[in-house]
């Protein structure tokens, strides 16, 4: 079956409609969602049930449409607070990290393809090429199976992957860009026009992002729209603004949205709450649309001529260059032991923003193009499969899982305007020992009891209510302190 315009969208609909079914049985087992999205598109495409998709430029556009999304969204949800500890060894694994696995995973390929039995005729150049699309860890994956499996890390951690995962794919662009620059324009291009273009990516990004993402917030605060629907739109507007300007200009717009993202998320802005869940709800379906895609642009059969490079390659990357980076780029901060990194070179997660930097090579049409994006499906499947699957259990293995934060019981919201926070506390005995009322509990000042909630049950409490152990009181405060027990 052929796309046409009066079947793209019920298509589109039921190939959503499908993959979110499918992901609420894989999640029971560990599997990754984002890859069942995937298996979900490589079933219905060409070699499965035979919709047809050869267009890896729509692919690109989709791709650049999602991330922009995804980051921003990544980077809104990041709180200041939890990266400043761990900023530095995050933005070291994001660049110089990613740029020694680069290294030494091109270099690996280059060997390969000395091979004769490799089937593998590619360039050094483009070996290395081929190191750069899939050098980035997945933010759409990291983001996704973190967050779904509510994972609560030591040492920061959490954190400290998604904050390389949201900043180390404009690396990675770069980087796949500059290449295939080099490739087209061989002898033009020196190291001094590349490192003046790598300043200006990350020099026009950073500024522009941060520009546009105070107007926003200085925006939303004062134009006092009446239908508040309308900021949410704003906000995914300024999202594309924000990229295209920075794109426009030579600047790295996947850096941008995620640095905007930052500095909106890290501000006090008008219905924070609600454009937030507008902006996860865009993530999952643009998350869904992206990957839905991608498993439809690939030919499987074409994945088995190269399933032996694929493989080495993708162990190479795993057991390997991922790890020797990670070794080596935080060795100096001691206080991330050798099992945390561990982890962290474990977690090296690929997705889809491989897959789309894979485009990349083929639309310029750079000679074994077609190989570079075959491989790097491969072992994007390869890398879901073996680290997606086992990110929680070799959490457990390596003792830095802690217990998940418990859900709230009340699902209320404070804007960040009003200078107050909830809090909930579960009665214990100790609390209830001078007595079960309201009125003979020790209740700091500036606090107040809003609400209790005892079993399904939620009562509005005054002085002389009779209180039980377990009972949840929500307690509305002036400052940041919680009631002492």
């Amino acid at each position: 079956m052929v796309f046409t315009g009066e079947n793209i969208l019920l298509l589109g609909a039921v190939l959503v409609f499908i993959s979110i079914i499918i992901s609420k049985t894989g999640f029971r087992f560990g599997v990754p969602t984002l890859l069942l999205f995937l298996l979900t598109g490589m079933m219905f495409g060409s070699d499965g049930m035979g919709l047809e998709f050869n267009s890896p430029e729509s692919a690109q556009f989709i791709g650049m449409i999602a991330l922009s999304i995804i980051l921003f969204t990544g980077g809104m949800d990041t709180k200041f607070a939890e990266i400043k500890p761990i900023a530095v060894p995050g933005l070291i694994l994001s660049t110089l990290a990613l740029l020694i696995t680069t290294i030494l995973t091109g270099g690996f390929i280059y060997c390969l393809a000395m091979i004769s039995g490799m089937n593998l005729p590619i360039s050094m150049l483009t070996a290395f090429l081929l190191a750069a699309t899939m050098s980035s860890t997945d933010s759409a994956s990291v983001f996704s199976i973190l967050r779904s499996q509510k994972m609560n890390l030591k040492h920061n951690l959490k954190p400290l992957l998604e904050l390389e995962s949201g900043s180390n794919d404009p690396m990675a662009y770069m980087l796949t860009i500059i290449l295939i620059q080099v490739i087209q324009n061989p002898g033009t291009i020196d190291g001094w026009d590349i490192a003046l273009d790598m300043v200006k990516q990350f020099g026009y990004a950073i500024i522009i992002s941060v520009v546009l993402g105070k107007g926003i917030v200085w925006l939303m605060n004062k134009i006092q729209l009446s239908n508040t629907a309308l900021y949410s739109v704003m906000l995914l507007c300024i999202v594309f603004i924000t990229f295209a300007i920075t794109d426009m200009v030579g600047g790295n717009g996947y850096l941008a949205v995620y640095i905007a993202g930052l500095v909106v998320g890290n501000s006090k802005v008008l219905l924070k709450r609600e454009m937030s869940l507008f902006m996860d709800s865009l993530t999952w379906l643009f998350q869904t649309i992206m990957f839905l895609t991608l498993g439809l642009l690939v030919n499987p059969h074409e994945l088995m001529d190269v399933a032996l490079a694929g493989l080495l390659i993708g162990l190479f990357m795993m057991f390997v260059a991922r790890p020797l980076s990670v070794y080596t780029c935080l060795a100096p901060f001691k206080y991330l032991p050798l099992k945390a990194q561990t982890y962290i070179s474990w977690v090296g997660l690929r997705g889809a923003v491989p897959i789309i930097f894979a485009t990349y090579p083929v639309v310029a049409e750079i000679p074994g193009s077609n190989i570079i994006f075959n491989i790097v499906f491969f072992i994007t499947l390869l890398s879901l499969i073996l680290q997606g699957m086992s990110i929680s259990w070799f959490a457990k293995k390596m003792h830095l899982d802690l217990p998940p934060e418990p859900d709230k019981e009340f699902d209320i919201h404070i804007p960040d305007e009003l200078s107050s926070s909830l809090t909930e506390v579960v009665l214990t005995p100790k609390m209830l020992q001078h007595g079960n009322t309201l009125a003979t509990m020790s209740i700091p000042k500036g606090h107040l009891a809003m609400m209790v909630k005892r079993g399904n049950e939620y009562l509005v409490p005054n002085g002389q209510l009779e209180l039980f152990e377990g009972d949840v009181l929500l307690f509305i405060s002036s400052n940041e302190h919680t009631p002492e027990n």
